[in-house]
């Protein structure tokens, strides 16, 4: 009898296991989760243990409708999405900005292609840098004949667009070279540079026989002006000359001297001489008021010549004539290289030609002027001859 026992409750225990294991089959089938039917086939056979495990709390749980016979839901648990945080990029630093340095001289002058300035006088130098970059500063360093005698620093300006630019202004005090130099040390912003200008300082003191830049530049700008003289660069006869005729085109008498007053006129380009006669084509104007005659070619003055006309009591004839007569050399009263517009009357050389009114009433030139005035002129041309304004009278 209790055998028989024993046998049912076997048989009653397989069939209850039975039931449990069809159970786990087919929440596996449901859900597909090999981890659910792990934990059914471990389960001790009893209702709760074949309950699926919670889910951790990190996992996500979703509840979807499941497809098989006797289950109406079921638990399905996924891994969770992770999103992993984007780093802002680092900024990225702008590159030093590469600048390129010029500088130049408004004041300078230039002499066959050198720059120079005038000794004891206030020179500017502006530098032009290619980018502005704001904040910066150059350091300037000026030297005369290698003696360091100005340094100081300079703030960058907006110059033209997207230039920079500085002024620095100096004074050599003496003959020589001058130097300035403005460097910019590198900066986060702008690359360094650095550059040196040299310009000639020159002196004005000079004399006979003198030679140099000064000299080169007294005579170009007497020149420009039309005043004749020979660019020998050398402070000769031709230069005081010329001289003599600028001060006699400002009004302001007879010189050889350059004095300070004239050298600022003449390196300003002041003075011309006033054409009177423009539709007479090539012809001469002696303008006994200034003690000059011009060769002229219609309205533009060729050659500008001091002269000395007739004395008060041999006056210079007024009015206008023409070249009837030309006699190259030397006539036996001293006359050289003439021009006869009338009668006995004629523009010639003489020796000597003194800066006032002399002669028997020709208009005289200084012997080394004589040969081109003679050479640009030529028969039938107009010679006009008249009292203008200025220090000289035909009858004083």
């Amino acid at each position: 009898m209790t055998q028989h026992t024993d046998s049912g409750v076997l048989l009653i225990y397989c069939c209850a296991m039975r039931r449990s294991l069809i159970s786990s089959f087919a929440a596996v089938a449901a859900t597909g989760s090999l981890g659910l039917f792990a934990a059914s086939a471990v389960a001790d056979g009893s209702s709760a243990a074949s309950a699926p495990r919670p889910a951790p709390a990190s996992a996500a749980t979703t509840t979807q409708p499941v497809p098989a016979s006797g289950s109406t839901s079921a638990t399905v648990t996924t891994a969770p999405t992770t999103t992993t945080p984007k780093r802002k990029p680092k900024p990225t630093a702008t590159p030093a900005v590469a600048a390129k340095l010029t500088l130049s001289s408004p004041d300078a002058f230039v002499i066959k292609k050198d720059s120079a300035v005038l000794a004891g006088r206030f020179v500017q130098i502006t530098g032009s840098v290619s980018h502005y970059v704001p904040g910066q500063v150059v350091k300037i360093k000026a030297s005369l004949n290698k003696k360091v005698f100005h340094t100081g620093k300079l703030a960058l300006k907006p110059g033209k667009p997207g230039t920079g630019t500085f002024t620095v202004t100096v004074k050599a005090k003496a003959g020589g070279i001058l130097r300035v130099q403005a460097t910019h040390r590198a900066t986060a912003q702008l690359k360094g540079f650095s550059r040196v200008i040299a310009i000639s300082s020159m002196t004005t003191n000079v004399q006979y026989g003198s030679t140099g830049l000064f000299v080169d530049l007294v005579q170009e700008k007497l020149a420009a002006l039309h005043i004749y003289i020979p660019q020998t660069g050398v402070w000769d006869s031709g230069t005081q000359w010329a001289i003599n005729a600028y001060h006699r085109l400002l009004n302001r008498g007879y010189s050889t001297a350059l004095d300070a007053t004239t050298l600022n006129d003449l390196l300003a380009g002041k003075g011309s001489f006033t054409v009177r006669y423009p539709k007479q084509g090539r012809h001469v104007e002696g303008d006994l008021g200034k003690q000059l005659a011009a060769l002229i070619d219609g309205s533009k003055v060729y050659w500008i010549f001091p002269i000395s006309s007739g004395k008060p009591s041999t006056p210079t004839i007024l009015g206008s004539f023409q070249i009837y007569n030309r006699v190259p050399g030397y006539l036996p009263d001293g006359m050289y290289y003439s021009d006869f517009f009338i009668r006995g009357y004629a523009l010639h050389g003489y020796d000597p030609s003194p800066d006032y009114p002399a002669s028997h009433g020709c208009m005289r030139l200084p012997i080394q002027d004589a040969i081109p005035a003679f050479n640009w002129l030529g028969l039938g041309d107009w010679v006009d001859v008249y009292q203008g304004s200025g220090n000289y009278s035909a009858t004083s």
